[in-house]
């Protein structure tokens, strides 16, 4: 398993997923996208953006956003990894700071993304944020990364290395254990639902 950039002819898988997933097209561009590809099948496992931003009177904002793992690959660590893909190109961009609007803020809490107050955003994503909850995700929240600060626990890693797709429809209270653990949740104590479809 791997994670590359996103090639053109990939543009409509791209756009199939994203809406079967309800994630956010808005602006969509297939060169923003990184995609994470199984070596022996050439199957794809999941998918991310980086958005930049260009206010006219301000600097250059980067957002991360339309992270996906396709169903039969989640659990694996594969979204960790398009996340890690992105935080890369981010860097050799430029940007020492990451912004991310999303419902399920403990998914990227792991690598070290913080919830910040909507006054700490810049105006261009505080407009967008407002735009996201009324059309896709009415419980995004705002978080920030420092570049330098990105981690990615060894579980993630060591499960990506083993990552093979499984048959969907299986056992569902495995399925969802595992996803919570994936997104840092302890699915013993966890009193409250979670849509693992969205990040």
């Amino acid at each position: 398993m791997y994670v590359r950039d996103a090639k053109n002819r990939e543009e409509v898988w791209l756009l199939d997923n994203i809406e079967a997933m309800g994630l956010d097209e808005t602006a969509f561009r297939s060169r923003d996208y990184v995609v994470a590809i199984d070596e022996t099948s050439n199957e794809k496992a999941g998918f991310g953006r980086i958005r930049i931003h260009k206010p006219e009177d301000a600097p250059d904002i980067c957002e991360l956003t339309s992270i996906g793992v396709v169903e039969a690959w989640r659990g694996q660590g594969v979204g960790a990894h398009v996340v890690e893909r992105l935080i890369d190109k981010a860097s050799d961009e430029g940007f020492e700071e990451v912004y991310a609007l999303v419902g399920v803020p403990d998914f990227l809490g792991q690598f070290g993304f913080e919830v910040i107050d909507v006054d700490e955003l810049p105006d261009k994503l505080r407009d967008r944020l407002e735009t996201k909850r009324e059309r896709i995700e009415p419980d995004a929240v705002p978080m920030v990364l420092a570049v330098e600060a990105f981690e990615m626990p060894d579980r993630l890693r060591e499960r990506f290395k083993n990552a093979r797709p499984r048959e969907t429809g299986g056992s569902e209270e495995t399925d969802t254990d595992s996803m919570a653990e994936e997104f840092g949740i302890d699915p013993e104590s966890a009193t409250y639902k979670y849509d693992t479809g969205r990040r």
